[in-house]
């Protein structure tokens, strides 16, 4: 599928439609294999500000994974396709995201991250929004689950979701990851490293607060494996590690501005 900075709405919606039934297909070794059949290394080349949200979105929402963050990389450096380059990883530690499955990995599970000793700071500014937007769209996939058992459960004779308690509960959860996707959307020329630290921040916080308040509106079937979400929830909290948690950004980029003794303006309003 050839992509073109000029795409029209009908056909970036045709080629959304198509990577969504390919994901809930296929994952991991697979997934990669067809998305590179449907020309996802010249998406990423040709238009990135179009491929990126568009496919790491569509990751989250369905639930699947794919090892194509190194792709990401890659391209930001200039690497040889194919390759494993180590990113950083929440607490000091750098990961290598295999591209083939792996047996038993009891610290990030379900996604084949292999814990490397040490790595070298690569320009992660790209990679950063792209593992952001895989956390925006884990989020909305949790607060669709949410929302959905909110209209389904009834107590006290009425549906849960015209509970007081449950509305605000996916209100303030939709409105997190709304503005985390305002702060994803931001252009990044001028500050691209800042405006990138700040996003994958916003996105982690979003998914966090999704996990929680959705876990809470669900209730007890929430918290079992018979339930879909706590898939999410084991993704979002290895997304948020992967280049940098929220928590550990934010500091970092308030250390900066505090050195610097000034903000840049990163958005013309």
């Amino acid at each position: 599928m050839t992509v073109t900075a000029d795409m029209d709405a009908a056909s970036i919606a045709l080629l959304e439609d198509t990577l969504r039934k390919t994901m809930a297909s296929s994952s991991g070794a697979e997934l990669e294999q067809a998305l590179a059949e449907l020309g996802w290394a010249e998406m990423l080349s040709e238009d990135p500000d179009l491929a990126i949200p568009l496919v790491f979105r569509l990751l989250g929402e369905t639930g699947t994974h794919a090892s194509i963050l190194n792709d990401v990389l890659l391209e930001t450096i200039g690497g040889l396709p194919g390759g494993t380059p180590p990113m950083p990883y929440a607490g000091g530690r750098w990961v290598i995201w295999e591209r083939d499955a792996i047996e038993g990995n009891p610290v990030l599970g379900g996604l084949p991250l292999r814990e490397v000793p040490e790595g070298q700071l690569l320009r992660v500014s790209e990679a950063q929004r792209a593992v952001g937007w895989w956390l925006v769209g884990s989020a909305r996939a949790m607060l669709a689950l949410a929302r959905q058992h909110a209209l389904d459960r009834v107590q006290f004779g009425k549906p849960v979701a015209s509970f007081q308690a449950i509305r605000h509960r996916l209100a303030e959860t939709l409105a997190a990851i709304e503005g985390a996707e305002a702060t994803l959307s931001v252009p990044s020329a001028g500050s691209p490293d800042l405006t990138a630290m700040l996003a994958k921040a916003a996105a982690g916080k979003a998914a966090m607060t999704a996990a929680k308040h959705c876990q809470q509106v669900l209730g007890g079937v929430g918290f079992t494996a018979e339930h879909d979400l706590h898939r999410h929830i084991k993704r979002v909290m290895v997304l948020d590690g992967l280049l940098g948690n929220a928590r550990e950004l934010t500091r970092r980029v308030g250390g900066g501005l505090r050195a610097r003794g000034s903000a840049p303006r990163l958005v013309q309003l």
